[in-house]
C-alpha cells in the first residue's frame, strides 16, 4: 500500500483548504482491489510533483460521511483541491500520465480563472 499521509476529515480545513499547494485526496478502502492498484500510481505522481502537490488519503470506512459531502459513489475516488475548492475529479483507476495531465490541466485552469478580472456589474 501507499506511504502517503492519511487525512482525518476533522483536519480538512487545516490541511486542505489552507494548503499553499494543490491537494489531491484519495478516497479509498483497505478491501478495495482497484484502490490497491492505484496506490503505486499515486506514489509515482507524488514523486513527480514533489512539493508542488500534496496527496492525502481518506479511508472511507472510517469516514462514511465523505460519500455525501463530496457526492461520489465509487472508489477509488480522487478529488483535487486548490485553495479548498474542488478543481478536478477522477473516479476509478487511472494511469500516472492521465492523472498528471488532469492535475496540471485543472490547476492551470483554476489559476487562470482566479487571475481573470471579474465584471463588477
Amino acid at each position: 500500500m501507499s506511504n502517503l499521509a492519511a487525512l482525518d476529515m476533522n483536519d480538512f480545513t487545516a490541511r486542505v483548504a489552507n494548503s499553499p499547494v494543490p491537494v489531491l485526496i484519495d478516497f479509498w478502502a483497505p478491501w478495495c482491489g482497484p484502490c490497491k492498484m492505484l496506490a503505486p500510481v499515486l506514489d509515482t505522481v507524488a514523486a513527480h510533483f514533489g512539493e508542488r502537490l500534496t496527496i492525502l488519503k481518506v479511508d472511507v470506512d472510517q469516514h462514511k460521511e465523505v460519500y455525501e459531502r463530496f457526492q461520489f459513489r465509487g472508489i477509488p475516488a480522487l478529488i483535487l483541491f486548490d485553495g479548498g475548492k474542488e478543481i478536478g475529479r477522477q473516479i476509478g483507476v487511472t494511469s500516472k500520465l492521465r492523472l498528471a495531465a488532469l492535475i496540471e490541466r485543472s490547476v492551470a485552469a483554476a489559476r487562470e480563472a482566479d487571475a481573470t478580472p471579474k465584471d463588477p456589474s
